[in-house]
């Protein structure tokens, strides 16, 4: 069994930036069975919109100005969706 210790120690090389760059990977994966390109936009610019908004002292800057161009694409993939 895992001591405490050994799972602190792997934890504490993350941070929020990882976890919701994996919860944004996990998501595109998950939108992939609907094959909307609105589903799709939704994903980017909510992500993008959860980056802008994160607390930017608990992750480095680029995640959170990785935000903006989430957004955007987001914003054109919903534009140029058919319905």
């Amino acid at each position: 069994m895992l001591s405490p210790l050994a799972i602190d120690t792997f934890l504490l090389d993350y941070h929020l930036g990882h976890v919701i760059l994996l919860g944004f990977i996990v998501s595109l994966l998950g939108a992939v069975p609907l094959k909307s390109q609105k589903v799709f936009a939704s994903v980017f610019a909510g992500f993008g919109l959860i980056f802008m908004i994160a607390p930017f002292t608990t992750m480095p800057k680029v995640y959170v100005l990785a935000g903006i161009p989430l957004i955007l694409v987001g914003a054109l993939l919903w534009t140029m969706s058919g319905r």
